[in-house]
């Protein structure tokens, strides 16, 4: 409790105004004398005495006070706590209302997308007929694309190690050398230009179909990893601002990746706008979790 000043004539009438005034007995306050009370000559000149006075302080009272201010403390917090509790209870019900719903009827749009994705290009579309190779043409097809390659960097005067090898029925091409970096590019341009032009190259008046892979420093994979964890996150991103996210444009197989990894999400669903070769994927919650 606060301190209060009390004026009288005599310190112990201002102990006696005190007592009074905090409604105790006068053994139940604490004091200071601030100004001691005089007399004066004959009356003339007297001074009132002047004290500073609080009951005194209990701990079992502080204790009450302490455990009443926590209580009006934690009352907002428990407050929150028990409707987040309840908000969290009804999202989790929920969930696994639609993951149920899920179990029993697969959602069909995702994989009617990622299937559009695939026959986006004429050359993707080809790929549909692939040729098996005699250990003669296979050989044939590993030069071609060898000498393409070499030509290319001697062109630039890059010297670039080139090494190819034929597995289920994949034209792999792997390079190496001291600056891969440049023949990555951006988000791996220039090495899908390679491949392409590597691609037109091997299949150049041939009937069937060989599928080429160009890499290096395994960026392919590091791509896929990369892609799929950000798909991830850009799902996670929309359930949180249920709001869609657009991605940077991609070429039709680094949009699969996202399209397959998010197909049996229960709450974002995907598709795909604009042309080649600036379509990009889109990222939206579905609309019965809106």
């Amino acid at each position: 409790m606060d301190f209060i000043t009390v004026t009288a004539k005599t310190v112990q009438d201002a102990i006696l105004e005190a007592s009074l005034k905090l409604e105790t007995f006068r053994d139940n306050i604490e004091y200071e004398v601030i100004e001691e009370g005089t007399s004066g000559f004959f009356g003339i000149g007297g001074k009132k005495a002047v004290i500073r006075a609080r009951k005194k302080v209990v701990i079992e009272d502080i204790l009450k006070e302490d455990i009443k201010e926590e209580k009006e403390y934690r009352k907002p917090e428990k407050k929150a706590e028990k409707k987040e509790f309840k908000r969290e209870k009804k999202e989790f019900k929920k969930e696994k209302k639609v993951e149920k719903k899920e179990e029993v009827k697969p959602e069909k749009k995702e994989e009617k997308v990622i299937a559009e994705e695939e026959a986006v290009t004429v050359t993707e579309r080809q790929e549909r007929k692939v040729a098996v190779l005699t250990p003669q043409e296979q050989e044939e097809v590993k030069e071609k694309a060898a000498k393409f390659l070499k030509d290319v960097f001697a062109s630039i005067d890059m010297e670039v190690g080139v090494e190819t090898n034929y597995a289920d029925e994949v034209l792999n091409v792997e390079l190496s050398g001291d600056d891969m970096g440049i023949l990555i590019g951006k988000r791996g341009q220039t090495l899908d230009s390679l491949q392409y032009l590597t691609s037109l190259v091997v299949n150049k008046g041939r009937s069937g179909y060989t599928r080429v892979k160009v890499d290096t420093e395994n960026y392919r994979s590091r791509r896929k990893e990369t892609l799929e964890n950000l798909a991830k996150n850009i799902a996670f991103k929309v359930k949180r601002t249920r709001r869609p996210v657009f991605l940077e444009p991609m070429n039709p197989y680094e949009r699969r990746i996202i399209h397959s990894v998010l197909q049996n999400d229960p709450y974002v669903t995907t598709h795909s706008e604009g042309e080649e070769p600036y379509r990009k994927v889109v990222v939206t919650l579905k609309k019965n979790n809106r």
